[in-house]
C-alpha cells in the first residue's frame, strides 16, 4: 500500500502469516515467493498505520503544510521478505508497481514503523543502523534491541523482554506457582527471552523450570508431539509461553483477498472443488458495517495503539525538526534541517529526545535505549455462556522507577476454567510449614525439597523457611518446633516433694536442738549438765542448730547471697560444733589424767578460758579460709545448660575449687583429730564415757562425709545440693542423738542417775 506524501514513512506487517518458498531445479528461473495464509490482525496493523497518518494530515496544531505519506509492505512472517522490503524502503529503489494503471517509482523513507517480529527488527536494525534510518517497532520485544552500540536507530513502543519477563515473574510471585514449564520460539526473540527468563527466575528465587523447550518453525508433527507428551508426564500445572502465533496454534486452513473469509463467499472464477451450493460469487459491493469480524473488532487494540503511537512519535519528531529556528539548530553550525533537504539521521536526533502526550491521556517519551516506558496488561481468556470466548483486560504492570515492577490484578474477574473456579496449584513440592525446613533433593531443582522438621533447640516460624533458627540461651523449642518456648527451670526448690523433706527434716533438727537446749538449761543445776562442761554443751547446742538451719540455704533458688553464704555458714557452723566436741574429748582426757597422782598440771593449763580460746582460734581459722574463698574466687549462680538441652538448671559454682577443699579438708581434719582422741578415751571409767559418744557421733560424722564426696561428684544439678544437705541432715542428727541423746534419757526418764554419786561412781575395770 502505497500514499505520496512530502515525507514518506514506511511500514512492515504481517498481512500473511506464512509463505511457500519456490523449487530450486536450477534448470529454469524461478518463481517468486507466494505469500499464503491471511493475517487479519496483520491486515489491521496496516490500516491503522494508515489510519494515523490520514488523521495526523487532518490537524493543523501537528506538522502544518506537510503531507505525510506511506508505504506499507508485507513481510509474510518470512525473513527474507521482510528484509528485502525494508532495503525497499530505505533506497527507493523498487520494481515499477501499478497503481492506478500508472508506473510510478518511490521515494526512500525518512522513518520505517516495524518490523513485528524482534529476528527481523535485529536484521533489519543491523543494517540499516548503519545509515542511521529511524525504526520504530511496535512488536519486536527482544531485550537484544536495547543495545544501543549495536542499534543506534531502533525505538520501540513496546516494552522489552526484560520488562515482559520481570512481569511474569510477578505473576508467578502472585499466584504461588514455583514449578512451570517454559516454551519459546525458535528465533532470536524466543532464546534471547529464554534466557532472560531462567536468569531473572533463578535471582528472584520465585521459582523453577520442570522442563524448558523450543517450538519449531513450520510443520514438525513429531517434535510438537514430543514437547506435548513432556507436558503430560511433568507436575508443571502452569505453561509460560514465549512464541507466536503460528506456534501456539495449528496453521488455520488457508482463506483467500479476506473478503472471501469474511462473507463466505469465492470470487470468480471459483476455485477447484468449489460448490456453488451454500456459497456465493462475490459482487466486492458487500457492507463491511453489516458483519462482526476479526478485523472489525475494536474491543482489544492493544497492537494497534503501539502502532498508533509510533507514526505519531516520529510525526513529532518531524514536527519538532520542521520546528527549528535557523542559528540555533542541534547540528553543524547551528544549522537546521530543511523540509527540501530531509536526512534520517536529522530525524534520529529529535526522535530520542520525542515526549508528548496522545489524546488518549498516554505520555510518550523513549529511554537511553529506545525502549518506551514499560507497561503490560493482563490479559484473561473468559469463557461466555454460549460458548464464545472473549479476551478481557484483568490487571496492569507498569514499572516504578528504581523500585521495580507493580503487578494489579483484579483477581474477581479473573475466569479460571475449572471446577472450583480457583487459580491451580503449581509446585514441585508443597510448602513446607512452620516447624520444619527446606532440605533440597540431591539432583533436582531448587523447588523440590522434603520437609524436615527443625531439631531439638531450633525453630522456624515462616512457611517455607531455609534454615531452622536456634532458640535463644534460655528457650527452646516447642513440641512443632515453629516458636521458642522458656526453658523449664529446675533447682532444689521448697515446693518439690524432695524440698519439703529437707525442709521439714531442717526443722525438726533445729526444733530438737531447741528443746535439748530447753533441757539443759532447765536442768542447768543437776549434775548431770554441769559435770558435762554445760558451758561447751550448750555452745554446740547452738552450734548444731547452726548446722540445721545452714541447710536451708542449699533449697531455693540460687542466688548471688545464697551462694556465697551457704558454704561460708556450713563450714563455720561444723568447725564451731567440731571444736567443741574436740575441746570437750581433750577436757576428759584431761580430768582422767587429773585423777591419776600428781596429774593436777594438766587440768590446769586447761581450764575454761583456755577451752574458749582453743574454740574461737579454731572457729576463727575457718572464717578465715571462707573470707579468702570469697574474696578471691567468689560462689555464683550459674545457669547450667549442660545437663538438660531443654532445662535450665541452677546452681552453685563453688568459684574455686581450692577453697571448697581446703574448707571441707579443714572440717575432716578436726573430725578426725576428735575420732583419734576420743577413741584413746574410750576405755576411761564410767564417769569419763563421753568418749565413747564422742566416738561414736565423730564415726558417724566422718562416714557420712566420706560418702558425700562421690556421691556429690556423681549428682547433678539440683540432686548434688540434695546430696550435700543431706549429708548435713545425717551428720548433725548424728551428733545430736549420740552426744545428747543418752543425757536426755537420763535427765527425763532415769532422773535417779542425775546425781552426784552416781556421776561421781566408779566401775571395777
Amino acid at each position: 500500500m502505497h500514499k505520496p506524501g512530502d515525507v514518506v514513512l514506511g511500514g512492515l506487517f504481517e498481512v500473511h502469516y506464512t509463505s511457500v518458498f519456490p523449487k530450486l531445479s536450477f534448470t529454469s528461473e524461478p518463481n517468486q515467493l507466494s505469500c499464503q495464509g491471511f493475517d487479519t490482525a496483520g491486515f489491521r496493523h496496516a490500516m491503522t498505520m494508515a489510519f494515523a497518518i490520514d488523521e495526523i494530515n487532518t490537524k493543523n496544531n501537528l506538522l502544518p503544510n506537510v503531507t505525510l505519506g506511506y508505504s506499507l509492505y508485507d513481510n509474510c512472517a518470512t525473513l527474507v521478505i521482510g528484509f528485502s522490503a525494508a532495503l525497499l524502503l530505505a533506497s527507493g529503489q523498487e520494481e515499477q508497481f501499478l497503481l492506478q494503471k500508472e508506473c510510478l517509482g518511490t521515494t526512500p523513507v525518512l522513518g520505517i514503523v516495524g518490523d513485528s517480529f524482534s529476528t527481523f527488527s535485529i536484521a533489519t536494525a543491523d543494517v540499516l543502523g548503519l545509515f542511521n534510518l529511524p525504526i520504530v517497532s511496535y512488536y519486536a520485544t527482544c531485550s537484544c534491541l536495547s543495545d544501543r552500540q549495536r542499534y543506534p536507530s531502533f525505538f520501540r513502543t513496546i516494552p522489552s523482554d526484560a520488562f515482559q519477563v520481570r512481569a511474569m515473574i510477578e505473576i508467578l510471585k502472585r499466584f504461588g506457582w514455583t514449578w512451570a514449564g517454559l516454551l519459546v520460539s525458535d528465533d532470536d526473540y524466543g532464546l534471547h527471552v529464554s534466557q532472560t527468563f531462567q536468569s531473572d527466575l533463578a535471582q528472584s528465587g520465585g521459582g523453577c523450570l520442570a522442563y524448558s523447550e523450543i517450538l519449531p518453525w513450520g510443520e514438525n508433527p513429531a517434535e510438537l508431539k514430543r514437547i506435548v507428551e513432556i507436558m503430560k508426564r511433568s507436575t508443571a500445572r502452569v505453561v509460560i509461553v514465549f512464541a507466536h502465533q503460528i506456534h501456539m496454534i495449528q496453521l488455520m486452513e488457508e482463506v483467500m483477498q479476506f473478503w472471501e473469509y469474511t462473507f463466505d463467499c469465492r470470487f470468480a472464477p471459483p476455485p477447484a472443488g468449489w460448490v456453488e451450493a451454500g456459497g456465493e460469487i462475490c459482487t466486492g459491493q458487500e457492507d463491511l458495517e453489516s458483519v462482526g469480524t476479526e478485523l472489525l473488532d475494536v474491543s482489544d487494540l492493544r497492537p494497534e495503539y503501539n502502532i498508533y503511537k509510533a507514526v505519531y512519535a516520529l510525526a513529532h519528531a518531524l514536527d519538532d525538526m520542521l520546528q527549528c529556528e535557523p542559528g540555533r539548530g542541534p547540528f553543524s553550525g547551528h544549522s537546521c534541517a530543511t523540509l527540501q533537504i530531509l536526512e534520517p539521521w536529522q530525524l534520529l536526533h529529535y526522535l530520542q529526545k520525542v515526549n508528548f502526550t496522545t489524546s488518549f491521556g498516554d505520555e510518550v517519551s523513549f529511554d537511553e535505549n529506545g525502549d518506551a516506558l514499560p507497561i503490560y496488561d493482563v490479559m484473561n481468556w473468559l469463557l461466555l455462556p454460549d460458548g464464545r470466548t472473549k479476551v478481557q483486560t484483568v490487571g496492569l504492570v507498569k514499572q516504578l522507577g528504581s523500585k521495580g515492577e507493580e503487578l494489579t490484578l483484579d483477581e474477581e474477574k479473573i475466569f479460571w476454567n475449572f471446577d472450583n473456579k480457583q487459580s491451580p496449584l503449581s509446585v514441585c513440592s508443597e510448602s513446607c510449614p512452620p516447624g520444619t525446613r527446606m532440605a533440597r533433593r540431591k539432583g533436582q531443582p531448587v523447588c523440590c525439597f522434603d520437609c524436615v522438621p527443625c531439631s531439638e533447640g531450633k525453630f522456624s516460624n515462616d512457611t517455607d523457611s531455609m534454615e531452622c533458627t536456634s532458640c535463644p540461651e534460655d528457650f527452646w523449642s516447642n513440641v512443632q518446633r515453629d516458636h521458642c518456648i522458656p526453658k523449664k527451670t529446675e533447682f532444689l526448690s521448697y515446693h518439690e516433694p524432695l524440698g519439703i523433706c529437707l525442709t521439714t527434716t531442717s526443722l525438726l533438727g533445729t526444733f530438737i536442738c531447741a528443746v535439748v537446749l530447753g533441757i539443759f538449761t532447765y536442768h542447768r543445776s543437776t549434775p548431770m549438765v554441769r559435770a558435762n562442761n554445760s558451758e561447751l554443751s550448750f555452745l554446740l547446742l547452738l552450734s548444731l542448730k547452726s548446722c540445721f538451719l545452714c541447710s536451708l540455704l542449699f533449697i531455693g533458688r540460687p542466688s548471688l547471697w545464697t551462694c556465697q553464704l551457704r558454704h561460708a555458714a556450713f563450714g563455720i557452723s561444723f568447725v564451731l560444733c567440731v571444736s567443741c566436741i574436740l575441746v570437750k574429748t581433750i577436757v576428759v582426757l584431761a580430768v582422767f589424767n587429773a585423777s591419776k597422782p600428781g596429774g593436777g598440771t594438766s587440768l590446769k593449763w586447761f581450764g575454761a578460758v583456755q577451752q574458749r580460746g582453743t574454740v574461737l582460734v579454731l572457729t576463727s581459722i575457718q572464717a578465715a579460709i571462707c573470707t579468702a574463698w570469697i574474696v578471691s574466687a567468689s560462689p555464683a549462680p550459674y545457669k547450667n545448660t549442660q545437663y538438660h538441652n531443654d532445662k535450665i538448671v541452677y546452681e552453685c559454682v563453688v568459684g574455686s575449687t581450692v577453697g571448697f577443699a581446703v574448707l571441707l579438708g579443714y572440717v575432716g581434719l578436726l573430725a578426725i583429730l576428735s575420732f583419734l582422741l576420743a577413741f584413746l578415751a574410750r576405755n576411761l571409767p564410767d564417769n569419763f564415757n563421753e568418749a565413747k559418744l564422742i566416738t561414736f557421733s565423730m564415726l558417724i560424722f566422718c562416714a557420712v562425709w566420706v560418702a558425700f564426696v562421690p556421691a556429690y561428684v556423681n549428682s547433678p544439678g539440683k540432686y548434688a545440693d540434695a546430696v550435700e544437705v543431706f549429708a548435713i541432715l545425717a551428720s548433725s542428727f548424728g551428733l545430736l542423738l549420740s552426744l545428747f541423746g543418752p543425757k536426755c534419757y537420763i535427765i527425763l526418764l532415769r532422773p535417779e542417775r542425775n546425781t552426784k554419786k552416781a556421776i561421781m561412781g566408779r566401775t571395777k575395770t
